[in-house]
């Protein structure tokens, strides 16, 4: 019996449980790409005969196209209807999906998995917004725990199934598996969600997008290249890292005096909206750029298969799967800045037990590790975001939802980018004489010989990686004792009153 004391609007209806169950399958999906390609990168280098600076694009490039048309949903949520746009992104992601399956080398593969997010980049923050308004302020810690259990299942089944399908089917089938998918969620899109009639309240800003798109790309490219040697005195490293910095930070004040920007930038100039979107982008950056290499680990240095290196990875899925419901439950009655530092500080602790990883640390101190950082995952990312979210007005939940996973998904690209051409770089440095033709991307030696020698070589390699995610989670941390401990309950009839955490 519900208890009395409990106001109808804070219940969870059959309404919205529908609506996030749609929510869920297509941003289940979206995740489950992300997680599969992971487990497959080594033998797509094999297949390829590329090197990880390389193959490390097809995750990078990926993220910077969701980063891309991100900021375009509020627009197209106002013009076209956020129920159009859900279902229009899921068709293009499948398109996009179908052509990876299909791709005939490096670069083509690279080519398709961006048109895959430039297709799949609205599918999050257009379900989120349409369940943020259907959830209201009050009912958001929860719906994000609901929201975010099944979606962590995402993490654990895309490994596994990712691995067998490589190891037993073809690579191509991570990623036609969407198509079934996407197809039941087309369907479930179509009947669950109501029609919502477009309101364009302005027009696109592309000067904006202009300024925004290529900076990200350019700058994201430029790190690259200075992580893997060029160096930042040279045209590819540090001139493309300047001139994409320039082209945001021109867009930063072009979006500060400019009504309709791409993003919001002015909101999240405020304490309340600003401090958890900092946490996001460190924790992203750092987060995204481990789930890259930790399947190379187990591969590489362990000498794995790709199921097996699925099968270990779960751990870090089940610790999130049973942190982000407490999570979520103490977020609304404690507030999110004490859930969400508990939280990194779990994942720092995760992040210097990596920092130490060789080939001989035990695989037991392993899966704890991965099983502490998914404790922490679990109770970082759904109670930030939150917290950003419960502290606006509903007209701005469309804009800020985009800015928020513009920033989830740019750090995400920075950190596989980055990790990827710095552990690169470790192991051209470390690897010891008469390794030979030892390579990342085969895991192969020229002989029994150099195989046993290079093995340490390149255990102590991504443990030295490993620490650049140790200080950008520490960062993150820093960022969130910003977190404001209170949150306004703008949608109150009259005054606003504070609830406190």
């Amino acid at each position: 019996m519900p208890n009395p004391q409990t106001p109808a609007a804070a219940t969870l209806d059959p309404r919205l449980l529908r609506i996030a169950a749609v929510v869920i399958l297509g941003t289940f999906m979206s995740i489950l790409d992300t997680t599969i390609v992971n487990v497959a990168i080594k033998d797509l280098s094999k297949s390829f005969s590329a090197p990880l600076a390389t193959m490390q694009w097809i995750s990078t490039g990926y993220m910077l196209a969701l980063a891309t048309v991100i900021p375009l949903t509020g627009w197209a949520a106002d013009r076209f209807g956020t129920k159009r746009l859900y279902m229009a992104s899921i068709g293009m992601f499948l398109l996009g999906s179908a052509l990876s399956g299909a791709a005939w080398s490096a670069g083509s593969l690279i080519v398709f998995r961006v048109l895959q997010g430039l297709g799949g980049g609205m599918i999050m923050p257009a379900g989120m917004t349409i369940l943020t308004h259907a959830a209201g302020p009050k009912r958001m810690g929860r719906v994000m725990g609901i929201v975010g259990v099944p979606m962590l299942l995402a993490p654990i089944v895309g490994p596994i199934l990712g691995g067998w399908l490589v190891d037993d089917v073809s690579w191509r089938w991570i990623f036609f598996v969407n198509l079934p998918i996407g197809a039941i969620a087309l369907f479930a899109a179509l009947r669950v969600f109501e029609r919502d009639d477009p309101k364009p309240h302005h027009a696109l800003d592309w000067p904006g997008l202009l300024m925004l798109s290529p900076g990200l790309a350019i700058f994201v490219y430029g790190l690259a290249e200075t992580a893997a040697g060029s160096g930042l005195d040279s045209v590819g490293g540090g001139g493309a890292v300047l001139l994409g910095l320039l082209l945001v930070i021109a867009f930063v004040l072009h979006a500060r005096v400019r009504h309709g920007a791409l993003i919001d930038v002015k909101m999240f100039a405020q304490r309340a909206v600003g401090a958890p979107a900092l946490t996001v982008f460190l924790f992203c950056t750092a987060f995204f750029g481990v789930a890259l290499l930790m399947p190379l680990y187990f591969q590489v240095v362990r000498g794995d298969s790709a199921l097996r290196a699925g099968l270990l990875l779960a751990a870090q899925g089940i610790g999130a799967m049973i942190s982000m419901p407490i999570a979520a439950r103490l977020t609304d009655k404690l507030g999110a800045r004490r859930v969400v530092t508990v939280g990194l500080s779990l994942v720092a602790l995760g992040m210097l037990s990596l920092s130490r990883i060789s080939a001989t640390t035990t695989l037991l101190q392993v899966e704890l590790t991965l099983f502490l950082m998914g404790l922490g995952m679990g109770s970082t990312m759904m109670p930030a975001m939150s917290a950003a979210l419960s502290s606006i007005e509903r007209h701005a939940v469309a804009r800020v939802t985009a800015g928020l996973n513009v920033l989830q998904r740019v750090g995400g690209s920075i950190g596989t980018a980055l990790l990827a051409v710095v552990l690169s770089h470790e192991l051209a440095a470390a690897m010891p004489p008469g390794a030979g033709a030892t390579t990342l991307h085969t895991g192969e030696a020229a002989s029994a010989v150099a195989a046993a020698r290079a093995v340490p070589a390149l255990g102590a390699a991504f443990g030295h990686t490993f620490t650049w995610s140790l200080v950008l989670v520490v960062c993150a941390l820093a960022a969130a004792f910003f977190i404001r401990r209170r949150h306004v309950d703008v949608t109150a009839p009259g005054a606003a009153h504070v609830i406190v955490e």
